[in-house]
């Protein structure tokens, strides 16, 4: 497997692993999948800030993708990010995702971000299990927050260090 960075040019595979969670999951909060037009959009500002990676099987094909945005709009966050990662369906516990998140956090603390923090829709047993694997502290839960699937559901949160840098920090690149 490879990884790379993304481009705009990566927005219909992008899309296409996507859809099945927008559609047939709560796993994401979105009703409608994205188009591609769309997905090229959120790939350029993402690549622009923060990163938007993309995971090759053996033949090219993107089969995952993984990114970083910012947690919040104000200007004290903006140290923090906030990551997500979507694996091909049936590509879960292959090890793809562990790669492809830690490549996601090396160019992140590479453009100065010091904290990642990810939000799960439970029950997610598979991404709960990788989070933590990779150094993520639970922080907390919001309960029945959002309306998906004629239930409600649960978004728990969590954190990981990226990098320690000196006070005051230098700026996000």
């Amino acid at each position: 497997m490879k990884i790379r960075d993304a481009s705009a040019l990566d927005a219909e595979a992008c899309a296409a692993i996507y859809a099945p969670y927008v559609r047939e999951t709560a796993i994401s909060f979105e009703l409608e999948p994205p188009s591609v037009a769309e997905m090229a959009e959120r790939i350029s500002k993402a690549v622009e800030t923060h990163a938007w990676l993309v995971l090759e099987d053996d033949d090219g094909r993107v089969v995952g993708y993984a990114y970083g945005g910012p947690m919040k709009p104000r200007a004290a966050y903006r140290w923090s990010c906030e990551v997500s990662i979507y694996l091909e369906l049936g590509r879960r516990r292959t090890g793809g995702g562990r790669v492809l998140y830690e490549a996601l956090f090396d160019r992140l603390t590479a453009r100065g971000y010091r904290t990642a923090i990810a939000g799960m829709t439970l029950p997610n047993d598979a991404s709960e299990g990788l989070h933590l694997a990779l150094g993520f502290e639970p922080i907390g839960t919001y309960r029945q927050i959002g309306w998906k699937l004629d239930n409600w559901h649960d978004v728990a949160w969590s954190q990981r260090p990226l990098a320690t840098t000196g006070n005051p920090p230098t700026e996000p690149r």
